[in-house]
């Protein structure tokens, strides 16, 4: 039993530690998705999706819950953070390639189609963020148009 309450009590103060020193917040001022939104020209229904359902990951202004000051939650949300800007950061949208926004395109539309994005971790906090059916339509109609756009940029002149 003493073996149990050593470990408790050093969890404990790991824990506590962990309060003192935070990720870096994911922040910046601006408007931080312009280019991408001028470049791709999604209806007002389509960027209201991005803002609700994307942007918080694969952007770089995460607006944060409250419970994101509570270690160890606080280093979860950044890891996915992370991890989802370097997979698409529609911040950086201007520094893609013609043929990477092509492939990051067809990419949403992949993670839409088979229900891996929104997260299902992130829309269990955040209802407002899930994807109706109607919605993911509308999106993957959106995106299947907006990629000729891209095709037609690649074909010779």
């Amino acid at each position: 039993m003493k073996l149990l309450k050593k470990i408790s009590l050093g969890i404990i103060i790991v824990l506590i530690a962990m309060q003192f020193f935070s990720p870096t917040k994911n922040i910046s001022a601006g408007n931080h998705t312009a280019v991408f939104i001028e470049e791709t020209n999604p209806s007002p229904e389509l960027k209201k999706i991005f803002e609700t359902s994307c942007y918080n990951c694969h952007s770089n202004n995460t607006e944060y819950p409250w419970y994101n000051n509570i270690a160890p939650i606080s280093y979860l949300l950044a890891d996915h953070v992370k991890e989802g800007k370097e997979h698409l950061n529609f911040s950086e949208w201007e520094n893609y390639s013609i043929d990477k926004k092509d492939h990051l395109l067809e990419e949403i539309e992949e993670e839409v189609v088979n229900g891996n994005m929104p997260l299902s971790q992130y829309t269990l906090f955040h209802k407002d963020s899930e994807l109706t059916a109607n919605e993911e339509v509308k999106l993957v109609e959106w995106v299947r148009q907006t990629r000729i756009i891209y095709q037609l940029g690649k074909q010779p002149n």
